[in-house]
């Protein structure tokens, strides 16, 4: 448990236990709000969720599974597969059904299969996130099937995840990116950097350049050809899979090959930082943007937030990065900027 505090605080950038005791830097997820106000006030519980009479059942079943008076299995632990799928357990999004069809899928190219795979996943998503909660309401007016944009110039918008390389290997990495390149759409490097190769030979059906380069707090492989050669540029302010921390690939995984794209030490573990620590205010991101658009005049500039609680405030504050006026002066004699980004 200290192991995992340690890691926790550190990745959220906190450095005593005092500042991390009531921060409520977490959302609560599955709690009603009785008892969100008795037990964690003021912390986030959007869903709502399982009242104290619900905790005080559970606690109670469990207590009648254990001294109950018929002899049993009374001293097995259960095992209700919370963490591992367990056959009649909890749900599992990643279920062995789908993931068996989806190999049977790739492996003999089976479209039959892919249909089972497609129907046990959507399954899953059903029975376990948020999402597969909502229904669809058909409208007693639809749209005109000539009104709707054909599919090839709706792709042209689609983007990929921002995998790094390191977190996924090289081959998924790159056919992610010839993917993309091929419909038109955009393939986003991650924070890991992109090898100089990949963008330099730009074959028109193995193209794997990503044409979305991130910009994260490491700044691992970001050099001014990076930069140069991309369509968007993205300022990774914080985590998408997991809030408020820091990316971390730890040293095991470093390879020559990761190591080289991200200018970095094979073995070595590589942290990027939970706040990127030039940038604590929105005159310092308006900077950092000014920057990038001097590196890549052609380049849109985006910044990457995650959608939780106060995130509004945050957001608000990028979108005033847009008022800001840029009035640079640049003496040749002494070589120096003499007036950088100034708020309006």
């Amino acid at each position: 448990m200290e192991r995992g505090i340690y890691k926790v605080m550190a990745k959220m950038g906190i450095s005593t236990l005092q500042s991390y005791k009531g921060a409520q830097i977490f959302e609560a997820v599955g709690l009603s709000e009785e008892v969100i106000d008795q037990c964690f006030k003021g912390t986030a519980s959007r869903i709502g969720g399982v009242t104290f009479q619900v905790l005080a059942q559970e606690a109670f079943d469990r207590h009648a599974l254990t001294f109950q008076d018929r002899e049993c299995d009374n001293l097995v632990l259960r095992n209700p597969g919370i963490f591992h799928w367990r056959q009649g357990g909890e749900k599992h999004i990643n279920d062995p059904l789908s993931i068996g069809n989806l190999q049977e899928a790739v492996k003999t190219n089976n479209k039959s299969a892919y249909e089972k795979f497609s129907e046990s996943a959507m399954a899953s998503v059903r029975g376990c996130a948020l999402r597969g909660q909502f229904e669809v309401v058909l409208s007693d007016a639809p749209i005109d099937i000539s009104e709707v944009e054909p599919a090839a110039e709706i792709v042209k918008r689609f983007a990929t995840g921002a995998m790094s390389f390191g977190s996924i290997s090289a081959e998924a990495h790159t056919t992610l990116a010839i993917a993309m390149n091929r419909i038109g759409a955009k393939s986003n490097t991650g924070e890991g950097g992109e090898n100089a190769d990949r963008y330099l030979d730009q074959d028109p059906m193995f193209n794997k350049r990503s044409a979305i380069k991130q910009v994260a707090s490491g700044r691992f492989g970001v050099t001014i050809s990076y930069l140069a050669n991309a369509d968007d540029l993205q300022i990774k302010m914080a985590q998408g899979a997991k809030p408020g921390e820091g990316g971390e690939l730890p040293g095991y995984k470093v390879t020559k090959d990761i190591a080289e794209t991200r200018h970095s030490v094979p073995l070595v573990g590589l942290i990027s930082p939970p706040p990127h620590h030039d940038i604590y205010s929105i005159e310092d991101l308006a900077e950092l943007i000014y920057d990038l658009k001097c590196a890549n005049p052609e380049a849109r500039i985006s910044v990457k937030l995650v959608s939780e609680v106060g995130v509004g405030v945050v957001a608000s504050g990028v979108a005033k990065v847009k008022q800001i006026n840029f009035l640079a002066a640049f003496d040749w004699n002494s070589k120096r900027l003499l007036a950088g980004p100034t708020g309006l």
